[in-house]
């Protein structure tokens, strides 16, 4: 299996924000973030397994500042943890009004998991991630601890889980 290094899969996508995009305030839905999101997310997937890639999960999804009609949105995507077929990959969503001298503010923050498939729809192993610095060092460890917590939570016997409706 080959070795790909983060930078070989970063993504940075921009959008202007429509009215489509927003509610009657001006306030664009959290949803249309989201989607831009999980598209960058897929793109880094995608460019790392060089084959058909699916959302997974999402974690830790914050939103930090609102956005509004007119605001120019980009998505940073990169890959912060790859297992045997699945990848994390950071999304930080900045936001930017344009008729204010003003830096880019960030407003939305996420990390998207990944399966690559192979043609048959079944889970196809990905190239390892060569770590080339301190902070992607760092950023694969705390990727690899929200992976071992996800499978520790998902082999819990399902009586030890609590339901919505039990809540």
């Amino acid at each position: 299996m080959s070795t790909k290094t983060v930078g070989q899969s970063k993504v940075i996508m921009s959008s202007v924000m429509l009215p489509e995009h927003a509610n009657p305030a001006g306030h664009v839905h959290g949803g249309e973030i989201i989607k831009l999101m999980d598209t960058a997310a897929a793109v880094v997937a995608r460019r790392h397994a060089r084959t058909n890639v699916v959302t997974a999960r999402v974690d830790e999804l914050e939103f930090h500042h609102p956005i509004f009609i007119g605001n120019v949105v980009t998505c940073h995507g990169q890959l912060t943890f790859v297992g045997k077929s699945s990848m994390e990959i950071s999304i930080t969503v900045t936001m930017e009004d344009l008729s204010k001298e003003e830096p880019a503010k960030t407003a939305l923050t996420a990390f998207f998991t990944f399966v690559a498939l192979d043609e048959n729809g079944r889970p196809h192993p990905v190239p390892t991630l060569e770590i080339t610095s301190e902070e992607e060092a760092c950023l694969f460890e705390q990727g690899k601890q929200r992976y071992l917590a996800y499978k520790q939570k998902k082999a819990r016997p399902a009586a030890c889980q609590v339901t919505l409706e039990q809540q």
